[in-house]
């Protein structure tokens, strides 16, 4: 016994040990999720341009598993147990993030459209409001992934088949559809027009792809798995540039597809009768339809200074291996600038500025974002922030850096200029063809809602199963009410029995389904990399078969578990069931209120910058005492030290604040702040410091009830171990297959 006391000692303290590491390291995680959701809100990017993950905080459980889904760093962390969104800019909408949460907490959307000048008004057919017959596909609607462009295109020819066959045959010289782009949703819609058999045309201004068709040479393109009409599935994830490239050309050849290239998209008009009319080159294409898969970029974006026209200048780097010791200027300070830039430093000998007119990176991929800070921490590439081009000289750029009225000029040798500021949207244009980006034309937006946790037909399910299986009993109850000796006696003994028939069958069945629900975990694990069906489906099989194994167990135990291996692995069967309904229900609510706290801090800060802003620049020494003292009242005991440091900050806490009111009072006073303004900040002071501290012990409070989620692990592997034993108990002892 002493032995064994020992041991279990040693095991406890371990376990303790090991809790105490990880807690600390996820508090160090948590705080570097936070400061980077601050930088993020700082420098802008907390928002995507385009997609950008919704989270419903009412659903999360912080599983974590969305973090690891998203193939852009720092987009998504997780914050008091919850996933936030943290880079919203980074986010270009793979959607994995969605597809993952095994709770269908997630949802990606265009957020807020109230406000947005950008997105054009569309119907649910992808038609513009106003004009009948006039759509569109791709990016240009406001999603840049290509299976959504893919799924655009497939959706809007299947609706101009629809139409068509109401409407009967279109008169001669007039196409049923007409196609302007050949990109992902251009292609698609093509061969969806091609598999519905519509007389339709595709133009293009250059060449097929798309955007993808001015990425540089070698450029990996992310994308998911989509079906492509009459080809098949794309299934795989990354594609470089030429891959896809070679792919779109085989997909034209291969079915014939009518795409005609070689002039510009320069607007649309319809005749009396509603036909559309598409100049062409010189000539007029006509349609009764018409889908506008266009990209966002339009045409790039020029900087409108002398010398701009000399040839050394271009608007995009297709292939940068081509140019060696040349002296070169990127103009830019996106992910194409920065890939450009990296692509000339890398090899050739170039000497490589970057000129961007930020004090630093601000939308850009974390990938893009260490390789530039690598590359001019090693020299290999020059960074002019803060900077324009004012001149380009065939031998020379001349740069002004600094604030505009008063800027310094830096003339740089220079070769080749690439100027990859963006580019111009094709908005007016749209316009112009009846394309609307008025917020009141567009229907009214649906109520934004995750995808549905699976939750209520795995229970209806389980619900339907157990009352079967009560059906069974009560059909049975003779057998199941009577004791040992009876039941041996009964006629249907041989067959219900555990060993036996159907006894044994149902032992097996749930054998099986509790195979089934660990399933879930090597789903789960980003390791593994199984990622058979979506998460959301597994979780529903996880809840449903862990009732249906309990109820099957309970059979096979014949309503009457003993005191034996299999008896307590039904047990353990139970407590598990229980402990994962405690955790699926109510470990989310804790985390809300903790990042409930977060909010309110951010408001508090958002509170103090408007008001710094009327009195800063006259009390600068002021405005700089509140800022670092309202910093210190939410950092005090938050992230670091023991639960019992932060219990010592919330009762020592009220002298520290009385103290740092106290302070502020007189700076202010000193200073000459007016009354009003010093009392508003000693009201955002006490907030702060009340904030702080919930959302401090609230996350303590979390960490606790987070140990459930052990508990609950811990006791899956003894179910296992239990129901393991018992098959080989029963398989040696009980004679289930002797005759």
């Amino acid at each position: 016994m002493s032995w064994l006391t020992l041991i279990s000692v040693v095991t406890v303290l371990a376990a303790v040990l090991a809790s105490l590491v990880a807690r600390r390291r996820e508090l160090a995680r948590m705080a570097t999720s936070i400061e980077a959701r601050d930088e993020a809100r700082e420098r802008g990017t907390h928002r995507a341009r385009l997609q950008y993950p919704d989270v419903d905080l009412s659903r999360c459980i912080g599983c974590g598993t969305c973090v690891a889904a998203c193939p852009e760093e720092g987009v998504l962390g997780l914050v008091h147990g919850q996933s936030l969104v943290l880079h919203g800019a980074r986010c270009v909408g793979h959607g994995r993030c969605a597809r993952e949460c095994p709770v269908g907490a997630i949802a990606i959307t265009l957020g807020d459209l109230s406000e947005r000048n950008d997105i054009p008004a569309l119907t649910g057919e992808l038609e513009t409001a106003g004009v009948p017959g006039l759509f569109l596909a791709g990016e240009v609607t406001g999603y840049a992934l290509i299976r959504t462009a893919i799924a655009h295109g497939t959706a809007v020819a299947s609706e101009v088949a629809r139409r068509a066959k109401e409407a009967g045959p279109v008169d001669e010289g007039v196409h049923e559809l007409c196609i302007v782009g050949a990109g992902p949703a251009g292609i698609a819609c093509s061969l969806q027009a091609t598999a519905h058999g519509l007389d339709y045309i595709t133009l293009e201004q250059e060449q097929l792809g798309g955007t993808v068709s001015k990425y540089p040479r070698k450029k990996l393109v992310m994308t998911q798995p989509a079906e492509l009409p009459l080809h098949g599935r794309l299934s795989r994830t990354t594609y470089r540039k030429e891959e896809l490239m070679e792919l779109w050309t085989e997909i034209v050849a291969t079915h014939d597809l009518p795409i005609r290239t070689g002039a510009a998209f320069i607007g649309l008009d319809r005749d009396a009768r509603g036909i559309f009319q598409i100049p062409f080159g010189t000539d007029l294409i006509r349609a009764r339809h018409v889908c506008l898969a266009l990209g966002r970029r339009g045409t790039p974006r020029k900087l409108g200074v002398p010398g701009e026209e000399l040839p050394k200048v271009a608007y995009g780097l297709v292939d940068a291996a081509s140019y060696s010791s040349r002296r070169v200027l990127v103009v830019g300070g996106g992910d194409s600038a920065i890939e450009a830039a990296l692509g000339l430093a890398e090899g050739g000998n170039n000497a490589v500025t970057l000129s961007y007119r930020r004090k630093a990176f601000v939308r850009i991929k974390a990938r893009n974002e260490a390789r530039i800070l690598e590359a001019l921490q090693a020299g290999r590439i020059r960074a002019v922030f803060e900077s324009r081009v004012r001149v380009i000289e065939p031998d020379h750029v001349q740069l002004e850096q600094g604030p505009e009225d008063a800027p310094e000029f830096l003339r740089i040798p220079n070769d080749d200029v690439f100027v990859l500021a963006g580019g111009v949207p094709p908005f007016k244009l749209l316009e112009q063809s009846g394309v609307s980006f008025d917020a009141a034309d567009r229907p009214a937006q649906e109520t934004l809602t995750a995808g549905g946790s699976g939750l209520l037909p795995a229970l209806s399910f389980a619900f339907l199963f157990s009352v079967g299986a009560l059906a069974w009993t009560l059909l049975n109850r003779d057998y199941y009410a009577a004791d040992a000796l009876g039941r041996a006696a009964h006629a249907l003994h041989e067959t219900l029995r555990p060993s036996r028939g159907i006894g044994l069958g149902l032992g097996i069945g749930a054998t099986a389904l509790i195979a089934t629900n660990l399933a879930y975990l090597v789903r789960r694990s980003p390791r593994l990399r199984f990622e058979l069906g979506a998460l959301t489906a597994w979780m529903t099989v996880h809840v449903a078969t862990g009732v249906l194994a309990l109820v099957l167990a309970l059979l096979h135990a014949g309503l009457a578990p003993r005191h034996t291996v299999g008896g307590h692995a039904l047990a353990a069967l139970g407590i598990l069931i229980v402990t994962g309904a405690i955790g699926r229900y109510f470990y989310a609510f804790v985390p809300r209120a903790a990042n409930g706290r977060e909010l309110a801090l951010d408001e508090v800060k958002s509170s103090l910058a408007t008001l710094s802003g009327e009195w800063e620049r006259s009390h600068r020494e002021f405005g700089a005492r509140v800022r670092d003292e309202l910093q210190a009242l939410i950092d005090h005991g938050r992230w670091h030290g023991s639960t019992l440091r932060r219990l010592g900050a919330l009762v020592f806490g009220q002298r520290r604040l009385a103290r740092t009111l106290t302070e502020l009072r007189e700076v202010g006073e000193r200073e000459g702040v007016a009354r009003e303004h010093v009392q508003a900040v000693l009201t955002l002071a006490r907030r702060a410091h009340r904030a702080s501290l919930m959302a401090a012990h609230y996350e303590d409070l979390r960490g606790l009830m987070g140990s459930w989620r052990y508990l609950h692990r811990w006791i899956a592997l003894a179910m296992v171990l239990l129901v393991v034993a018992h098959i080989v108990t029963a398989l040696r002892f009980g004679g289930m297959f002797a005759r």
